[in-house]
């Protein structure tokens, strides 16, 4: 009481799908004990389960003062495990629910004054009806696909923000043009894709007219047991 409401998480742990009464005892408490394994925080939140969506995201940037614009959206529903595997941007939605989608994510950010670079991400029902769901403030691992189609580098604006620099782009000056899709390239076992380190023997990264790679990869690179396996981003 008088404490505000709130649970860790990310990256699709922790999650439940709970189809009856019956199961919710079980699930309850293999969630929260989850949540406290990977976040220390065994708080949970319990929303409707859409068996059918699209996970689509909008990506904003502001100052801190209330002026917020969009870079578009991006559509993340490709996803195994609750983890996303393709994104592209722009989506593929009706033109007048992308505006309300887009209204909505830039609204959200006015409202709490964000600076700089972040992501409010949606669900999109067969309908046309959306939920949003989460905010990440923060450079997020598919920003590349909306700096593809924007030619703004998204990492610059957010430090110049910082640096106390101000945000001199208005939503007029965003140009969004062609299409752009990533990969995320994961090292994982092929048969069962449990993630997979060990010493890379032979790397060739591919490159061409729009192709863009963000990795850290190398002949003789040791990709280490500790961290999340994604090793390149193909966009």
């Amino acid at each position: 009481k008088g404490e505000e409401a709130r649970a860790a998480g990310g990256g699709g742990r922790g999650q439940k799908v709970v189809r009856s009464s019956d199961e919710m005892r079980v699930a309850f408490n293999q969630a929260a004990q989850e949540a406290q394994m990977y976040f220390s925080d065994p708080a949970l939140i319990m929303e409707k389960f859409l068996t059918e969506f699209r996970h689509v995201e909008v990506q904003v940037i502001g100052d801190g003062t209330g002026h917020v614009i969009h870079i578009g959206e991006r559509d993340c529903s490709i996803q195994r495990r609750n983890q996303k595997l393709i994104e592209e941007a722009p989506s593929t939605l009706p033109d007048d629910l992308r505006q309300e989608i887009l209204s909505a994510g830039v609204r959200l950010a006015q409202h709490v004054k964000y600076s700089g670079a972040g992501t409010l991400e949606f669900i999109v029902d067969p309908d046309g009806g959306f939920y949003f769901m989460e905010m990440n403030t923060r450079i997020q691992v598919e920003h590349c696909v909306s700096e593809m189609i924007s030619r703004l580098d998204f990492v610059r604006l957010q430090i110049q923000i910082a640096a106390g620099e101000g945000l001199h782009l208005t939503q007029d000056d965003i140009r969004l043009e062609g299409h752009a899709i990533e990969c995320r390239i994961n090292a994982e076992d092929p048969a069962t894709f449990a993630p997979s380190p060990g010493r890379v023997t032979d790397y060739h990264a591919p490159g061409g007219l729009h192709v863009r790679v963000d990795s850290a990869l190398y002949d003789g690179y040791r990709i280490p047991p500790y961290y999340d396996s994604l090793i390149a981003k193909l966009i």
